[in-house]
Formats: structure tokens, C-alpha cells, sequence
């Protein structure tokens, strides 16, 4: 072959080649790369998994239906008659051709005939094709609903596939049968003389589908005894079915479940016998006549106004229990402990090591003023930020202690001029570097007390980390290429840079020419194809936010509202609680979450993502939870086992602040088990309000809090949340939730007495603005260019005591940056403001001691 003619071939085959590929790319970029992207994080099978799950139960369930419906019409067709009908063909006509080429026709329609059906019918399943799984490998949640005593994953994963199914397949099976007897019609006026008598096989046939139809409406009746338990047409007094349903509509249901049953054997026998069309007439009479009963308001209308209406509680008290029972299951909260707390006005002696504890550990730091402090004093360069601060508990100088920690994150929104463009952006800039930590308990007028602090980080305790870079996180992060030859900022030192080459797991390979083009194209971004800086050990890291991250790789989870670091001896770590819900608890009261409505919340999954590799880990930590187990049977190679859990991070652990609000949302109404008390509802709580005047009357959200109200002289970390009794301004109850083991999750309601007056935050606000000292010193600060801010108020129980804490800050006009200059402690009337928790304590001790003294 001639050479110039084989570089030719050469040459078109190279150029055939990569557009090839740039085709490839083009077609399939957005596939390519979301796979690409899953199987860096180790989940490649997960990921088609979500892709072939619902075509292959598309697959499936058309192909059964598709059987059904072709061999109901095939068996129709095959029944054609043998003798001819009386009139006599044309001249010079087959009359076996004419008869195979109707059949041929008829054939070719019912088979398309059946195939659109079978898809109408499965097209819900492809829409809601985990609802299939979950019905497949759904396992037994172990309790069972109040009325028919069918465990509860029966509602869960069966009950919403059969009542599709049913709803979907009866209307299906009336075109069927009307196919099916148009067929058999047109086959006896072709085939057969009007006198002759239907076939026995059409007769059976028919039959069959007959019963099969009457046979998915008494199912149909069937799933309705269950629908009643989601009734809500006694709210707001208490969900669920009560008196009208249960001893009214029940026995209708039943009733029309038997008439139907009748008139199926009454239809039979009247198309093989030709006899009893006056009972069809007459049970089909009777059968709408119920129906208009059960589907009208007549009955309850007559039921509440002339039985129920004059002696309701009678009536629906075994009701009410059942509703109770079952809200107070659906949210976790059957085993709340219940303590009765009878404050007394003496507090504790400050000389007490329990005293000192917990003193020692109150946050006296509000989340939202401490971002301000921490982005002024330790933000150090223009490219870093602190997006939020977090709450934990850390062992200093072999202690526990509560503190407050946030990550030192990358924010290159402010770069300007030169320094602004696409290597530094994408090159250079690639990563945040380590974390601040504070204690939560700090003294007014002195500077804070750092745990850990600067770039590196240093701390004097043994709060020391590997690896602190941080590439992904809460930031709205751009995809960054790394490690390259432009060298990436590690953190800054003087008037130089560190440098760093990136070695995380995390990450897409882009060293091959294809993957340039794959991901220039993808990102819309020329310089990643045209860039020199990158080698072969270059990887692309995008989708670096922990919330998006997580959205995209289980968009199913519903996630809380606060994700927190986690610092430890290796790497930093994000920690991300996720619920599983569900809107079909029977007998439960609903809330929402996300604008979506359940009735049923479990935090039984936690999520941790590698600050550093921004590896993915999902462990399931509810063994109860039916639902994140079948989600385990579902998704193998995603959902972990609990004891997997790493233990460096087990003991950073919180009770999501979501759950428990919803939780304790519920509760205020549902503690009240008494079904009489609960129908009197004489003892509602609320949400204490903050009572600060700015707020406008915002209720307070929970806390964490470190203190020893799970067991006597143990400090444990809590979260805690004031509830005040409805339409009033007193506390009620104080309830609280442990964030260690061995008693995790545990939920402690302390009760107040109703009979003594327990001050709320709004109450204890307002003794705190009648005070003339606290007056006089607020009015002063805001004289010298300084404005007061006053925090969040804590409330706990010290010993037998009631403790009011509330931070007072300044922030200077123009610097805008909040320093602690007092804490203001309160045990009622009495109000005290120094510099520091101990000596607001201290005050507050001798006040109370020379108040009883007096006459």
C-alpha cells in the first residue's frame, strides 16, 4: 500500500476516532459524568441500581399484564364458531380465506389492543417503582395498628401497592370485559343465527371475567376498612376513625362486601341458566341504595346530631386512646419518661463540684453573634469564611466540655482584580484548612478562651488533627482541579503560602485526553480542556457541598436542618442526620416536614462525609425502623450497619434538633393520655416564646446544653427545649433528650406543678427590663458608641433550683463585632448581671439566702 495513502487512512481514522468520542460525550456527558462521579464515591453498582430498578419493574409488571390481557382476548378469538352463518358466501369466495384473514385482523388488533393496556396499567409502577421494592423487601416493624391488629408494615409498604394496583386494574378490567364481550358478540352475529344460544366456553369465559371484576371490587371494599383509619373528619379534636366510621361505616362496608359476593353468583347463574335476571335487578337495587348510603353524609349527619353529638365523649373515648397510642408510637415517643420537678427557691452552694460542672459548661455564646467573632478574629485571609457555627462536647484536659467549633472554609467570592480568574479559582484556591474551637462557657470583659485557633491550627490540649484540609462542605463550592502544576494555597504563613498537591481518595481522574473533553464540555469550561497544569495524578472535584452532595446521591432522605463538624486525631468530618417518614401511620395525627405531611418520622440514619476526600458513609442506627432497613435490603452497598460506626465519632453524636421539634410538637397535645383530659384539652403546651421585644414574640428554639438531668451527678450532653402552658406565659414542662450513651435518645419530660407559678422566658424578660441596675448600665453602653444585644436566655434545672441565664453583648457601632460583657442570672424575681456565670451565681446566692432572712 502506498505510505501516503496508508497516513491517510491513518489520519481519517484518528479524526473518526475522538469525534467519535466528542460525540459520545456530547450525547451522553450529563450520564457519563454522573456515573463517573458515583463510582469515585465508591457507589458505581447504587448507581445502576437507581437507573435500572424501575424499566426492569416496568419491565415486569407490563409483561405480566401483557399475558393477561392478550391471553383473555386470544381465548375470546380461538372460540370462534365452526358453522357458518345461514347467509350463503358471494360466488367464487373462500370462506376459510375470509375467515383466517378476519381472524388475522382481529388477531393483530387485540395483540396491540393488549400491549397498550398492559402499559397503561404499568406506567404507575415505573412513576412509583420504589413502592414496588418496598413491598418486596420491606420487612415486619413489629407492632400492629389498634383495629385490625395488622402490622404496621402492612401500611407501609402493602397498602398503598394493592389500593394502586386494585384502582388501576378494575377500571382495566371493565374494558376487558367489554373487549371480551364485544368480541363474543360480534362472533355470535357473524357466525351464528340470532336464535342460537351463546357457546359454553364464551359462557364460561365470560363468567371467569365476570367474577374476576366483582372480585377486585370486593377487594376494593376491602382496602376501605383500612382508608378509615386515616380519617380526619374529627379534627381537630383527634385523628382517625371514631364512633360514625367504626360502628356506622364498617358495617356498611361489610354489608356491601356481602351484597356484591351475591350478586356475582346471582350473575352467573343468570348467563349459564338464563334464569333470576329479577334477583340481578334486585341485589344490583339494593347494592345502590348502600352504596349512596356509604358514600353520602346522610348517616354521619344523623349518627353525630341525634346519638353522638349529646354524650361524645362516651362515645368516642376507646377512639381518642387509640389515637393517642398510636401518635405517640408514630413519633418515637411510647417510652418518654415522665419526672416531676418541684422547684425550691435556695440554690446549691457554689462551693459544690456539681455546681462548679455544671456552671462550667453553660454556652453562654449565641451560634448566630459567634460567626461574626470568629470571621473577624480567624478568618485571617480574604478567601476563607466561617458559614456556621456548631455545638459539641470535646474531652479538655481529660474532662468533658461543651464548646462551640466551626470549619475555616473556602470563599473565593472576594477576590478582586487580577487575583480573580480562572487558575486561582479553579487551581490555586481549592480548599478551606482547619477549625476554631471555643469554650461554651466564657467570662464577660476578657477575650475568648480558644480551644483551637489560627492557620495552623494549634491548640494547647490534645485537640490536634492529620489532616485538616477542608475541599468539601457547607460552602458553595465550584469544581477546583487538584493536585497540579499550578501548585494549590494550603494556608497562608507570613508573607508566603504554604503549598499542598492533593492525595484524597475523593475525586474523577482527568489525566486522559477524553476525560479533558468530557468534563470541558460538561462544565461548560474551555480551560479545562486547554489548561498545561494538569499531570496525571490530576483529579476534578465538584458537587462539594455536604447537603447537595448528599441530595443527589439519596434524594429520597429527608435531611436536618443542622449538619456539624466533627474534629478528630485523623481528618475533620461532617455529620448529617436524615429521617425516614411516612404519611400512612393509621390512627396518627400529621404534621409536616419539608411542606411534606407525615405522620411518622424516624432519625434513624446518619450520614458522614470526609471533609477531606469527601467520601460518603451512610449507617442505619434504628433497628426498629422498617422503613431505612428495607432501604438497607434495597441499597447494600450504600446503607451500613450501625456497629461500623467509627468510634473516634461516636462520641460527637447529637440528637437532631429537627426531630425532637416535631417531636415535642406533637407532644404538647398527646401527653395528655387520659383520653377524658385529652378530649377537655385543659392542660395544651406550646413552645416557650423567646420574649425578647426584637423577636416579636419568636418561639424559642432548642439547645444543646451539657448538664446532669439524665442521671444525678453525671453530666451529659442534652438537648432541651422550655415549653409554656397554651395561652399563657408560665413554664410547663421542660423537656429534654440525651445526646449520650448508654441512654441516647432518651427523652425526659420534666413536669412543673400546675399549681405553682414556674416563670417563663417572656416573664423573666420582663423582670430583667424592670430592673433599675440592668436599666441604668444598658442605658450607659448605649452613650458611648456601643450597642447592647442581649442572647438567647438558657433555662436549666440546677439541683432543685430554676436557673435563667442570659448573655449581654456589645457591639460597637462601626465595627459591628459583639464582645460578652455580662451575664445576667435570674431564679425569679431576682436579678443579678456580673461579669461572669460564676459570680452571677455567687450574688445570686447571697440574695436569695438575705431574702428569706428578712421578716
Amino acid at each position: 500500500m502506498n505510505w501516503k495513502r496508508r497516513w491517510l487512512l491513518i489520519l481519517i481514522g484518528f479524526v473518526l476516532f475522538f469525534s467519535g468520542i466528542a460525540a459520545l460525550c456530547v450525547w451522553q456527558a450529563d450520564a457519563l459524568v454522573d456515573y463517573l462521579w458515583f463510582q469515585s464515591l465508591g457507589f458505581g453498582f447504587y448507581y445502576f441500581q437507581r437507573i435500572f430498578y424501575p424499566y426492569t419493574v416496568f419491565i415486569i409488571i407490563t409483561a405480566v399484564f401483557f399475558i393477561f390481557f392478550f391471553l383473555n382476548f386470544r381465548y375470546a378469538l380461538r372460540r370462534f364458531p365452526k358453522k357458518s352463518s345461514k347467509k350463503k358466501p358471494k360466488p367464487h369466495t373462500n370462506i376459510f380465506l375470509r375467515k383466517s384473514s378476519e381472524k388475522s385482523g382481529i388477531y393483530k388488533s387485540y395483540f396491540l389492543a393488549a400491549l397498550i393496556l398492559s402499559i397503561y396499567v404499568a406506567w404507575p409502577f415505573f412513576e412509583k417503582w420504589e413502592m414496588f421494592l418496598f413491598y418486596i423487601l420491606g420487612p415486619k416493624a413489629g407492632y400492629s395498628d389498634a383495629v385490625f391488629n395488622k402490622d404496621i408494615s402492612y401500611y407501609f409498604f402493602s397498602y398503598p401497592l394493592y389500593k394502586m394496583i386494585q384502582e388501576r386494574l378494575l377500571y382495566t378490567l371493565l374494558i376487558v370485559t367489554a373487549g371480551v364481550t364485544f368480541i363474543y358478540w360480534m362472533d355470535h352475529r357473524k357466525f351464528s343465527s340470532s336464535e342460537d344460544p351463546l357457546r359454553k366456553s364464551a359462557k364460561f369465559h365470560l363468567s371467569i371475567v365476570f367474577i374476576v371484576v366483582f372480585l377486585f371490587g370486593i377487594w376494593n371494599l376491602f382496602l376501605q376498612r383500612y382508608e378509615l383509619l386515616y380519617s380526619n373528619a374529627h379534627e381537630p379534636l383527634f385523628t382517625g376513625p371514631g364512633s360514625v366510621e367504626m360502628q356506622f361505616i364498617l358495617p356498611l362496608i361489610w354489608s356491601l362486601v356481602v351484597l356484591l359476593t351475591l350478586l356475582t353468583v346471582a350473575v352467573v347463574h343468570f348467563v349459564y341458566r338464563r334464569k333470576g335476571f329479577g334477583m340481578v335487578i334486585g341485589l344490583g337495587l339494593v347494592l345502590i341504595f348502600c352504596l349512596l348510603a356509604r358514600y353520602s353524609n346522610v348517616i354521619p349527619y344523623m349518627a353525630n346530631t341525634y346519638l353522638i353529638e349529646a354524650n361524645s365523649i362516651s362515645w368516642e373515648r376507646k377512639f381518642i386512646e387509640n389515637n393517642i397510642k398510636s401518635t405517640l408510637l408514630a413519633y418515637n415517643l411510647d417510652a418518654v419518661e415522665i419526672r416531676k420537678f418541684d422547684p425550691v427557691p435556695q440554690p446549691e452552694d457554689m462551693a459544690s463540684s456539681h455546681v462548679k460542672d455544671v456552671l462550667g459548661n453553660i454556652p453562654v455564646w449565641d451560634d448566630e453573634l459567634l460567626v461574626d467573632v470568629y470571621q473577624q478574629h480567624q478568618e485571617l485571609r480574604s478567601y476563607y469564611t466561617f458559614p456556621q457555627v456548631h455545638v459539641g462536647r470535646y474531652r479538655i484536659d481529660g474532662q468533658k466540655r461543651q464548646v462551640f467549633l466551626a470549619a475555616r472554609e473556602l470563599d473565593t467570592k472576594d477576590l478582586t482584580g487580577e487575583s480573580k480568574n480562572w487558575v486561582n479559582n479553579h487551581l490555586t484556591y481549592t480548599h478551606g484548612y482547619g477549625a476554631v474551637m471555643t469554650s461554651a462557657s466564657q467570662r464577660g470583659n476578657g477575650n475568648l478562651k480558644w480551644l483551637i485557633s489560627g492557620i495552623p491550627p494549634r491548640s494547647k490540649y490534645d485537640l490536634k488533627t492529620e489532616q485538616p484540609g477542608i475541599y468539601f462542605g457547607l460552602g458553595d463550592y465550584t469544581h477546583v482541579i487538584a493536585p497540579n502544576s499550578a501548585n494549590e494555597i494550603d494556608y497562608p504563613s507570613g508573607s508566603d503560602n504554604v503549598l499542598a498537591h492533593y492525595n484524597g481518595e475523593g475525586g474523577i481522574s482527568i489525566g486522559s485526553l477524553w476525560r479533558k473533553i468530557l468534563f470541558a464540555y460538561y462544565f461548560d469550561d474551555k480551560n479545562i480542556f486547554f489548561t498545561t497544569k494538569t499531570n496525571k495524578k490530576s483529579k476534578i472535584l465538584f458537587r462539594r457541598n455536604l447537603i447537595k452532595r448528599i441530595k443527589r446521591v439519596t434524594p429520597f432522605l429527608h435531611l436536618d436542618r443542622d449538619p456539624y463538624l466533627a474534629v478528630t486525631s485523623k481528618r475533620l468530618y461532617w455529620i448529617q442526620d436524615a429521617y425516614t417518614v411516612s404519611s400512612l401511620f393509621p390512627y396518627a395525627k400529621s404534621t409536616y416536614i419539608e411542606n411534606e405531611k407525615i405522620n411518622y418520622i424516624r432519625n434513624s440514619i446518619k450520614i458522614v462525609m470526609d471533609a477531606y476526600s469527601g467520601k460518603l458513609e451512610y449507617y442505619l442506627c434504628d433497628a426498629k425502623d422498617p422503613i431505612s432497613r428495607a432501604l438497607g435490603r434495597m441499597y447494600p452497598t450504600v446503607f451500613k450497619s450501625f456497629d461500623e460506626f467509627p468510634d473516634e465519632l461516636k462520641s460527637h453524636l447529637r440528637y437532631p434538633q429537627d426531630g425532637f421539634e416535631i417531636q415535642m410538637k406533637i407532644y404538647a397535645k398527646y401527653h395528655q393520655t387520659n383520653p377524658d383530659v385529652f378530649y377537655q384539652g385543659e392542660d395544651l403546651w406550646e413552645f416557650a416564646p423567646t420574649g425578647m421585644k426584637k423577636d416579636n414574640h419568636k418561639i424559642a428554639k432548642s439547645y444543646y446544653a451539657m448538664v446532669d438531668l439524665v442521671e444525678p451527678g453525671r453530666l451529659d450532653f442534652i438537648l432541651m427545649l422550655p415549653m409554656i402552658s397554651k395561652q399563657r406565659q408560665n413554664l410547663r414542662a421542660l423537656p429534654i433528650v440525651s445526646c449520650d450513651e448508654p441512654d441516647y435518645g432518651k427523652i425526659i419530660i420534666y413536669n412543673f406543678p400546675k399549681g405553682d407559678v414556674v416563670y417563663g422566658p417572656s416573664q423573666i424578660n420582663a423582670f430583667i427590663d424592670q430592673d433599675p441596675y440592668v436599666a441604668q448600665q444598658f442605658t450607659l453602653w448605649d452613650q458611648v458608641g456601643s450597642q447592647v444585644e442581649r442572647g438567647k436566655m438558657i433555662i436549666l434545672m440546677l439541683g432543685n433550683t430554676m436557673l435563667y441565664i442570659q448573655p449581654v453583648y456589645l457591639q460597637s457601632t462601626q465595627l459591628k463585632i459583639p464582645e460578652l460583657q455580662r451575664v445576667i442570672m435570674s431564679q425569679g424575681r431576682i436579678i443579678v448581671m456580673k461579669p461572669s456565670i460564676e459570680e452571677a451565681y455567687t450574688e445570686m446566692t447571697r440574695r436569695v439566702a438575705e431574702e428569706k432572712q428578712e421578716p
